[in-house]
């Protein structure tokens, strides 16, 4: 894994000598909400609604990305359901709320990873109707990961591979021809390309189950500012670290 500590020369001392990579899909861990109301003399609740509206300058911000095609962000884990009832009423508000704010500026088809139907109902209706006004849209893509757990999500992908499978006959043909690409139909990203790069906030240096499978040979970039003080700068450092790198994934 990387970290911001790279410099503009590889550590090696090879200087690249290949072309920009692209970055067709940008994916970002939303951390540190709670630990910026804490430092900054804030209520927990002040925070996730500062983080919540920082999402929109972020997809502002991305607009100028030339190659991008996909944005994922993940704003709310399974993990996140064990937090105080306040909490996760608040959060699941802004979620909601911020949802409703990108349909409405008609430039990113919403979709979702996860599942967000744990949510309650009118939550899920809200989300639901959300992604149906931008359905039709011929903007890039913006992946929520609502309710969304790396592991769960490929549990959830074998199982529908087994029952499409089994539904079809062909269990047998499965097991003689399984491969990656099988597993890769059946997640919640089917169809999309895998994260270039990955941004977690607050500079926690792990990926706490964000996207495994996709993300196998995704850039990890970890920035140390928390997700609601996160600024246009601290994203122009990320994509210039990212335009640096030699990708060879795993060759």
């Amino acid at each position: 894994m990387t970290s911001t500590a790279d410099t503009p020369a590889r550590q090696d001392g090879h200087h690249r000598a290949e072309p920009e990579p692209a970055l067709r899909h940008l994916a970002v861990i939303l951390d540190g909400n709670r630990r910026w109301a804490r430092d900054h003399g804030h209520t927990t609740l002040e925070g996730i609604q500062l983080g919540g509206e920082r999402v929109l300058d972020l997809l502002t911000w991305c607009q100028d990305i030339t190659d991008l095609t996909t944005l994922t962000l993940w704003p709310l884990s399974t993990e996140n359901f064990q937090r105080p009832a306040t909490e996760l009423d608040r959060l699941l508000q802004v979620i909601t709320d911020i949802t409703q704010a990108i349909a409405a500026t008609r430039r990113w088809r919403i979709r979702y990873l996860g599942t967000p139907q744990r949510l309650p109902s009118q939550s899920t209706r809200i989300l639901k109707d959300a992604a149906e006004r931008t359905r039709h849209l011929k903007g890039p893509v913006c992946n929520l990961a609502i309710a969304y757990g790396g592991r769960d999500e490929i549990v959830r992908g074998v199982q529908n591979l087994i029952i499409s499978h089994q539904r079809a006959g062909t269990l047998q043909h499965l097991v003689q021809h399984f491969g990656p690409d099988d597993i890769g139909r059946h997640l919640d990203t089917a169809g999309q390309p895998d994260p270039d790069l990955v941004i977690r906030t607050a500079g926690e240096q792990r990926l706490s189950g964000f996207m495994p499978w996709q993300s196998a040979y995704a850039e990890q970039y970890f920035c140390p500012t928390p997700w609601p003080a996160f600024s246009r700068a601290d994203l122009d450092t990320a994509l210039d670290w990212y335009r640096r790198r030699i990708r060879n994934y795993g060759r």
